[in-house]
């Protein structure tokens, strides 16, 4: 069973960054892409990005595109998430999944709270 331990999230001002991780552990079979989503109150969870194992291809939401960096560390099955030029409105619980590409999604994490004061 895909067991998933993020870390990185925490308070920062606006214009700061942050840099959340997650390891996978567990998964008999790699997927084809381990990502983030995230999830404000009152509002539905929205895609932020993913990587590809293989070739490392990078997709992102629009509201982070430009300001959120994605990186895969194949030999730790580790994901990152560099998060630059943070807003307000970027604050929200993140979650990181095993298989982001596919629908439905694959396992989730527990979450990190980001909490972005302006």
């Amino acid at each position: 069973q895909v067991h998933l331990v993020e870390s990185g999230g925490g308070l920062v001002e606006a214009g700061g960054s942050l840099r959340l991780s997650c390891a996978e552990a567990g998964g008999r079979f790699r997927t084809y892409a381990m990502g983030w989503f995230r999830q404000a109150p009152g509002k539905e969870r929205e895609f932020v990005a993913a990587a590809t194992w293989t070739g490392h291809s990078q997709y992102y939401g629009d509201a982070v595109r430009g300001r959120f960096t994605i990186t895969a560390d194949d030999a730790n099955r580790t994901i990152y998430l560099q998060m630059n030029d943070l807003k307000p409105e970027d604050t929200a619980v993140y979650y990181c999944n095993a298989d982001a590409l596919s629908s439905p999604p694959g396992a989730w994490g527990q979450g990190t709270q980001v909490t972005v004061s302006s």
